[in-house]
């Protein structure tokens, strides 16, 4: 089953949501549901997406006739096959993520070398 780059984005972005949403009641017994209308405002005042409201509803109902995600009383759930997914696309994008927290916190007793470069 081969998603697009929206597709893999939305996917990713709502286990993500559920997975910071969560961490914020971790030692209460309480589990964060996301309707659909929360999750397209978060998205949207995210400013990380650059689709307009419909756009997002359509990218969750193709997420919906793939089997990927389902509505459990107006709530966004994953599917058994959707949350595996997204456990993929979460497992190929630690290794970046990782290099890139390193490289901010990097210090280095070395000088580095920096050049100015003519841009034209």
């Amino acid at each position: 089953m081969g998603l697009t780059r929206t597709q893999k984005l939305t996917l990713y972005s709502l286990g993500e949501c559920y997975s910071q949403f969560n961490k914020r009641f971790g030692n209460a017994p309480l589990q964060v549901f996301i309707s659909k209308i929360g999750f397209i405002e978060v998205m949207i005042n995210s400013g990380l997406v650059e689709k307009k409201e419909r756009a997002l509803y359509r990218n969750l109902e193709t997420l919906e006739k793939k089997k990927l995600i389902y509505y459990e009383n107006r709530n966004l759930r994953f599917t058994k096959r959707g949350f595996i997914q997204y456990n993929r696309l979460k497992k190929g994008l630690e290794p970046f993520l990782a290099i890139e927290l390193f490289l901010k916190d990097v210090k280095t007793d070395r000088k580095l070398q920096t050049t100015l470069a003519n841009k034209e």
